[in-house]
Parts: structure tokens; sequence; C-alpha cells
């Protein structure tokens, strides 16, 4: 009896100054554990960084997709090399890409913590290990290979042929463009058609279809809280959709994201046959294969990839139209150059030439290259895990097993490598070093999980880019660069929150 009198005796209060002095020591202790005894506390940064979490989360979460101009001030003070959380190291120098983005024979996994940020664990983008991820690779890999994307060509030419003539209703109205949700459009019209054999449409709709850009970043800022926080999205998730808009909007338009595209729609359309595999018959689509192939078809693996083919597919190649084309704007003799090798090159207007014979133009491969370097594809860090290996960085020895991380634009933004970084200058890449410069150029990755679009995503650009410049005259109307330099890292490139977007005016062109 009196060990249950001594129970009933204790108070509330009681119980909550137990419950806050272990919650105290135990806060203390890992504190001290992180700060003092863990194997990254040799390594420079803050201490708070060290110490917490919450650090990261106050800027990326609170202050919005900020983390990665920390990590670059975190540099600027503490040198090369810097502890940027509990677990992780970021590293700002370009010789020691290769060493880390490093080939398949050498293992690298992902940092566990940060690996299913989009919340489809199934995926390849959100895969830890380093045999899993080239099991998971290869049956989609071929569908990437320069052979497959000249074999899609036609459609290509096909949906670029109906971006110009939807500017070319502007021309007629002398109403300007929002160039972001035009290339959008186009991006996200090719990729569902390359993926299921139907595509979303968005090209013919009114203005693009503005909402499905906000709504694709929206998702994308969402994966900076489910990051830190991965249990809340299953709780958000069972909210209604109008709570949710109001609690939390990068949620919201989230989930309406998922819905819109209608991933599993079109997946159990393409399982039941309902779509073909294409209608021209010349190619088969990235899905219709997969699910021949057999290879672990579950139907979280279908819904991930198919989210993620769309989402990578869209942002980052539209955005790096969007940035070009306002660069060769905003230069007049960069735009003169251009023009005038596209139209020795396109005498007629009407007619695209082969892709071969356009990518080889030496000033418009400068501008692309020079574009590649000024949209970075992601400055979001991208966490490596050399599980089996020590890493070295000049007198610093990095533990098998530590997640280390490198972001694409501290490197295309390092002047010693490239002399006024800020400036958008094609002829350095017609220098006579140019071609040292390129082990720099790092807008895909390196390694064994290098990006799998990159030759669909160079088709499109330099497609587009002579499309464009051969057939319309254009001016910027009312845009300056704030409209176009990446202000928010939400995974994919984000530019100030205010922006109306980079805004061209269409003009006829003399041919």
């Amino acid at each position: 009896m009196g060990v249950f009198q001594y129970i009933e005796d204790i108070s509330l209060y009681q119980v909550f100054l137990v419950l806050s002095s272990t919650s105290v020591l135990y806060a203390v202790s890992l504190a001290i554990h992180r700060l003092y005894l863990s194997p990254l506390a040799k390594f420079p940064g803050p201490k708070l960084a060290a110490a917490t979490l919450w650090y990261e989360f106050y800027y990326d979460v609170i202050k919005r997709g900020r983390f990665a101009w920390e990590i670059k001030r975190m540099h600027e003070v503490y040198g090369p090399i810097v502890r940027i959380n509990p677990f992780e190291l970021h590293i700002n120098d370009p010789e020691f890409y290769d060493e880390l983005y490093t080939g398949s024979s050498r293992k690298r996994n992902k940092f566990e913590w940060s690996a299913d940020m989009f919340s489809i664990p199934e995926s390849m983008i959100s895969t830890v290990s380093h045999d899993l991820h080239r099991r998971r690779r290869a049956p989609i890999a071929q569908f990437f290979s320069p052979q497959a994307i000249r074999r899609f060509d036609p459609v290509i030419r096909t949906k670029l042929e109906l971006l110009c003539s939807r500017l070319k209703e502007y021309e007629k109205t002398g109403e300007p463009a929002v160039t972001e949700n035009a290339f959008t459009a186009l991006t996200s019209d090719i990729i569902t058609e390359y993926s299921f054999g139907i595509s979303t449409g968005y090209l013919e709709m009114p203005g693009f279809n503005p909402t499905w850009l906000p709504g694709l970043l929206s998702a994308s800022e969402n994966s900076l809280l489910h990051k830190q926080i991965p249990w809340i999205t299953s709780v958000m998730r069972s909210l209604p959709v109008s709570l949710l808009l109001k609690l939390k909007p990068e949620m919201g338009n989230f989930v309406i994201f998922q819905e819109a595209i209608s991933i599993e729609k079109q997946i159990n359309a393409v399982q039941k046959g309902e779509i073909k595999p294409h209608a021209n018959g010349d190619h088969p689509t990235i899905f219709h294969a997969f699910l021949a192939s057999g290879e672990e078809v579950t139907p979280g693996r279908l819904l991930g990839e198919g989210q993620t083919l769309v989402a990578a597919g869209s942002l980052t190649t539209a955005h790096y139209l969007k940035a070009t084309t306002y660069h060769i704007l905003h230069d007049p003799p960069v735009l003169k150059k251009l023009k005038a090798e596209v139209q020795e090159a396109m005498p007629n207007p009407s007619v695209l030439p082969p892709f071969r014979d356009l990518d080889r133009l030496p000033y418009l491969n400068a501008v692309v290259n020079e574009g590649f370097r000024l949209s970075h594809g992601v400055i979001a860090r991208l966490t490596r895990v050399a599980p089996d290996e020590s890493l070295k960085l000049n007198d610093w020895v990095i533990p098998a097993g530590t997640p280390v991380g490198m972001s694409t634009w501290l490197q295309h933004l390092n002047a010693s490598l490239f002399p006024n970084p800020d400036d958008f200058r094609p002829e350095r890449w017609l220098e006579p070093d140019a071609d040292r410069l390129k082990k720099y150029l790092v807008n895909f990755t390196k390694g064994s999980r290098v990006c799998l679009g990159k030759d669909l995503a160079r088709t499109k650009i330099v497609y587009t880019l002579c499309a464009l410049f051969r057939r319309f005259d254009m001016e910027l109307y009312e845009t300056d660069r704030s409209d176009v330099d990446i202000a928010h890292d939400f995974f994919n490139p984000s530019a100030r929150l205010d922006s109306k977007g980079m805004r061209v005016i269409f003009k006829a062109v003399n041919s």
C-alpha cells in the first residue's frame, strides 16, 4: 500500500519537473557528445550547427530555402571543409569533386537522413544503397541514352512547334509572355509524353497553365520540412486540402501536385493497356517498357519513379531556359552573335535542322555551357557517403561512413576557375583552355548517380534556343536579373518569391 500511496502523492508538477530535468540532461549530454566526442568534432564549423539539426531547420524551413547561403558563409569563415550539422561535412574545393562523385567501381551511398526528402522511399532518388541504386537505375537508364533520345526526336519537335505557335499568339497581341510558365509547360508535356504516352497538355492551356509551376515549387519546398520531420507529411496528408492550404500552403500544393499529375492514374492506364506505347510506334514509353521488364514494379516504386520523372524532367530545364534566355536578351553583343550563327544554320526559320548539326555550332555551344554554369542545375548539396573508405582533403581525413556534400553553384561561381563569375560570358568557352574548364561544369553532377536526363535536357535546350532566336525577335518586359537568379533552394531552384516572372515580348523576326 505504501508504494501506491506514494505514487498518488506525486503531483503533476513533480512529474513535469522529472521529465523536464531528464530532457534537459539528455539534450546537454547529446550536445557534449556531438561537440567533443563525435568523430566529426575536429572539423571546423559553427558550434550550434554541430550541436543540433535545428540550425539547418531555421534556415531551410523558417527562412525558406536559405541554408545554401549559410553554407556559403561558413566556407568564407572556416575554409574549404566545414561541419554543417551534427552528422555531415560540406566541401568547397573543385579538385575534390571527382573524388566524391566518382564512378561505379567505388561505392557512394546516400545519406539516409536526407535521402527520402520527397516521401517516395522506393524511388531511385531516395535509394540509399549504392548497389540497390544501380539495380533500380538499369531498367530506366536505357531510355535516356543518346540513341533513345534520337528516336524520341519527332515528339520533341512536335511539342516545340506547338510552343512556337502559341508564342505567335503573343506576337499578335503584343502581350508579354511569362516565359517560365511557357518553358515549364513545354518540358512537362515532353516528359509526360515520353513517360506514359500521353502528355499533360499544358502548352495548349491559357497562360500555359500558370498554376503548375508554383505547385511544383511548393511540392519541392515541402521536401525541406519532410526531411526534418518526416512523420508530419503523413499527418498533414490526412487533413482536407482546403485546410491544409491555410495551415501549410507548401504541403497543400504538394498534395494538389500529386493529384494534378495523376501519376497513379497514368500508371494504371498503362497497366490496363488503355494507353498504347506510342501513337506513331517509333519508340516505346518509359513506363510501358519498365512494366514489361518486371524489375521491382511495386506500386510504391512505380509511383515514386513517375513523380520523380515528371518533376525532374520539368523544373531544372525550364529554369535553365528562363535564365539563359534572360542573359542572352540582356546582352546585345551575345544576342547579335547567336542570332547570326543560328540564322546561317537555319536559312529557313520554319525548318529546324537535325540536332547533331545544331549541337556543333561553336557559339551556340558556348552559350549553352555558360547557361549551364549560371543556372547551376540545382544548388542543393548532393550528399554522398563512402561506406568502405576514408576520404582525404589536404590534411583532413574524413572517416568512412561520413556524409559529405558539395554544391554546384559554389563550383560554378569559383573566381579562380571562372574570372568575373557572375558575368554571362560565353566567350570563356571559346578560349584555348576551355576544354580544361569543362571538367568543372557539374550542372548534371557526376559519378554513378549522374543525371539520367542530361541528353534529353540538352536536346530540348538546343532545339528551343535555336527555334526561339531564329523565329522571333524578343525583348524583356519589366524584368531584371532578380527575376531569374536563384534566391531560394527548395532542392529545385526558385527566384525571389515576389517575382512576377521573366516576361518577354515576342515580335516577328525578319527572315
